[in-house]
């Protein structure tokens, strides 16, 4: 099992126990309770509430230690990436990120207190790693994965306040906003309601709409097969193969190529698979299992494929 399909184990299991993780979605109490205070860009003290209480911050940081894929992605948006020391195993983008062998799934804290830092960004409370961290002087941000489009912009604003670019992350997010607006409105209204299947893995679990995910797509008035399979409510139901055939959605997107080798060819491969719509119609679109799982500054991507499968499902419509 590689460490991908580990991680997709280790995510579904916690968010049946604790209603969150490094790549998965949290119920939508954290952008509205946070609160950001303290100077103008660049000027310390600042204080932040986050999910791990007011945390305080006196002077810029300047050896950050990420132990989560999508902060590293953030800060480096914000021009906060000369200031990190270290990165998780899992940050592989962008290219500079300085990846280590640290793990944001089973945190060691000597490993991570040998980097000096002296501020560390995490995205799921494992054990004891703040209180650990906290008792060695070091001081820790939780960032929960996003539960909606406004948590990504308020978690960009709080690491641009934490790390001295308070302005920088303001222009991200003013932009990030523009180009969503731009993408959600550069589709015309679909003609008919178009369903479809997101794929997490190859044994069948997906998203519903009341997640990260299946939100982006309700912006586009998509219908999502899995709700009416959500039978826990817990947002991330196991589909089964037969359910799916049956449910025979326009398109099929598979957040599923690198962990587990999935491809528009494997799919049409699978018994029964071929008599669906969207593998008849060649509407599977393969994503990046990263920018699929990482709700940062590259959801702008994930929203423009989106965009461009409804439209081209429109125009053949049209045709």
């Amino acid at each position: 099992m590689g460490r991908r399909r580990t991680s997709i184990v280790w995510l579904l299991c916690s968010l049946v126990l604790v209603l969150g993780a490094c790549a998965s979605d949290k119920p939508p109490t954290g952008a509205d309770e946070t609160t950001l205070t303290g100077p103008t860009s660049a000027s310390f003290p600042v204080t932040i509430v986050t999910d791990n209480g007011d945390v305080t911050i006196d002077e810029r940081p300047e050896s950050i230690v990420s132990l989560s894929p999508t902060a590293t992605e953030m800060l480096f948006a914000v021009g906060a990436g000369d200031q990190l020391e270290a990165a998780d195993d899992q940050s592989n983008y962008p290219a500079e990120a300085p990846v280590t062998d640290l793990s944001g799934y089973e945190p060691n804290v000597e490993a991570i207190a040998s980097y000096e830092p002296d501020l560390v960004v995490y995205a799921t409370e494992t054990g004891d790693l703040g209180a650990s961290l906290d008792a060695l002087g070091i001081t820790t941000m939780v960032l929960p994965a996003a539960a909606k489009l406004d948590d990504v912009y308020e978690q960009i604003e709080q690491l641009g306040l934490a790390t001295g670019h308070e302005t920088e992350a303001t222009e991200v997010t003013e932009e990030l906003r523009a180009q969503v607006d731009a993408i959600t409105t550069s589709v015309a209204p679909v003609s008919r309601t178009l369903t479809f299947y997101h794929e997490l893995d190859d044994t069948f679990y997906s998203v519903t709409s009341s997640t990260f995910i299946g939100q982006l797509y309700t912006l586009f008035g998509l219908e999502n097969i899995a709700d009416e399979a959500d039978d826990t409510g817990g947002g991330y139901p196991q589909l089964s193969a037969e359910y799916i055939v049956d449910a025979d959605p326009d398109l099929i997107f598979l957040a599923d190529t690198k962990c587990c080798g999935q491809s528009a060819e494997t799919v049409a491969d699978r018994p029964g698979w071929d008599r669906i719509a969207a593998v008849e119609d060649g509407n599977v679109i393969p994503l990046d299992d990263d920018v699929a799982s990482r709700w940062g500054p590259r959801v702008v991507e994930y929203l423009q494929l989106i965009a461009d499968a409804v439209a081209v499902v429109e125009e053949a419509d049209a045709a």
